[in-house]
C-alpha cells in the first residue's frame, strides 16, 4: 500500500522502516503538518498516517476522498483533530493506535512532577556554573500528600499505581470507568479538586472536557496546587491558568501539551521569534515546567505505535474491523 506519512520525525522514520520489510508499504515521508494546503501530496496514496497536530477535518476530509486516499490511520490515542462524522460519510475508514505504552506518558507525567517539587532541572544548571549552594531549592516529601487524577483509562491507572507506591493517597475521577483498584478512591469532580495536593491529568480532550481546568474549577483547588498535564493543551484554559500562576493559586504547573502546541512543538524555534505570548509568559514562570509532547517518547512506545499501525493499515485494506477502528 502507498502511504502519505505527514509531520514526521526521524525517530518516526527509524521505527517504521525497522517494521515495514516485513509488511512492503511504501511510505512517502513528509516533515509536514497535513492542512488543506499540504493534502495534494497524498496523491496516488491509498491512505494516510497522522499525528496529534495533523487536522483531519471536513475539507481536507473531501480532498482525500476526491484524490482516492479512503484510509487515515492515526500513529497517536487521541483523535478530536479527525471530524469523524464527515469520515463516515465519505466511507473513509479511521483507525488509531490506543494505547502504545501507558507507562511512557505516565512515567513522563512523574518525572514532571518530581523535578518541579525537588527542583532537579534548577539544581543541574547550579552545578554547571559551579554554584553549589541549596537555597531556594526546597521541596516537599510527597508521602502522605493527596495526588488528584482525571481520568481513569489505562494511562491514568499506570499513573496512579506508580503514585500509590510513594505513599499518597490517590483520589479520581472518570465518569466512565467502571473497573478501578480499592486504593483509588472514587470521588466526584469538585470534591478531587478540593482535596488534592497535585492534580494530574489523563483523560481524552471532548466537549465535555474542554477547559475543565479554568477560572471557575481553579478557585476551588488549595492555594499552591501543582498541576501536571501530559494528555491534550485544550484541557486547560491558558488565560486562566496563567492569572492563576501569577496569584499564587497554582504553585506548580507542568504540561507536556499545549493548546496552541502545533505552531510550535516539533519543531526548532531556537533562532526565530516566537509569536506566542501565553507560552512566552508561560515560559517566564520559574515554577513552570514545559516539555514540547515527550511524554510518548521511548523505544518501547515507538516500537509499538509503529506496529500497530502497520496492523491497522493490513485491517483496514482487509475491512477487517478492529478494536482500533473509528470510523
Amino acid at each position: 500500500m502507498k502511504v502519505a506519512f505527514y509531520s514526521t520525525q526521524p525517530y518516526d522514520k527509524d521505527s517504521f522502516d525497522q517494521i515495514n520489510d516485513a509488511c512492503k508499504h511504501e511510505f512517502l515521508y513528509f516533515d509536514i503538518d497535513l492542512n488543506v494546503q499540504t493534502v495534494k501530496l497524498a496523491e496516488g496514496c491509498q491512505a494516510i498516517c497522522i499525528f496529534v497536530n495533523d487536522h483531519v477535518h471536513a475539507e481536507v476530509l473531501q480532498e482525500l476522498a476526491k484524490i482516492g486516499v479512503n484510509i487515515v490511520v492515526l500513529r497517536c490515542a487521541g483523535f478530536n483533530q479527525v471530524d469523524l462524522d464527515e469520515a463516515r460519510r465519505l466511507n473513509i475508514s479511521v483507525l488509531r493506535v490506543p494505547a502504545y505504552s501507558p507507562e511512557a506518558v505516565a512515567e513522563h507525567a512523574v518525572a514532571m512532577m518530581l523535578t518541579l517539587n525537588r527542583k532537579t532541572h534548577k539544581a543541574y544548571n547550579r552545578i554547571r556554573e559551579g554554584n553549589f549552594s541549596l537555597n531556594r531549592l526546597i521541596g516537599f516529601n510527597l508521602h502522605g500528600k493527596t495526588v488528584g487524577v482525571i481520568g481513569l483509562g489505562k494511562i491514568g491507572l499506570a499513573f496512579c499505581k506508580i503514585i500509590q507506591g510513594f505513599g499518597c493517597k490517590v483520589i479520581g475521577y472518570d465518569p466512565i470507568a467502571t473497573e478501578i483498584p480499592d486504593y483509588i478512591v472514587r470521588t466526584s469532580l469538585d470534591e478531587l479538586f478540593a482535596a488534592s495536593d497535585i492534580i494530574s491529568l489523563h483523560c481524552p480532550l471532548l466537549p465535555s472536557t474542554l477547559h475543565v481546568i479554568n477560572k471557575d474549577s481553579l478557585v476551588k483547588m488549595k492555594n499552591g496546587v501543582m498541576l501536571i498535564n501530559t494528555s491534550r493543551g485544550g484541557l486547560i484554559h491558558t488565560k486562566h491558568i496563567i492569572n492563576a500562576l501569577k496569584i499564587g493559586k497554582v504553585g506548580f504547573l507542568g504540561i507536556d501539551v499545549y493548546e496552541q502546541e502545533e505552531k510550535l512543538f516539533f519543531r526548532d524555534l531556537s533562532e526565530s521569534l516566537i509569536d506566542d505570548d501565553d507560552i512566552l509568559r508561560l515560559m517566564s514562570f520559574p515554577n513552570v515546567l514545559i516539555t514540547a509532547h515527550q511524554g510518548f517518547l521511548t523505544k518501547e512506545a515507538l516500537h509499538e505505535i509503529a506496529h500497530t499501525t502497520m496492523q491497522n493499515l493490513a485491517d483496514a485494506e482487509s475491512g477487517v474491523a478492529s478494536q482500533n477502528t473509528l470510523v
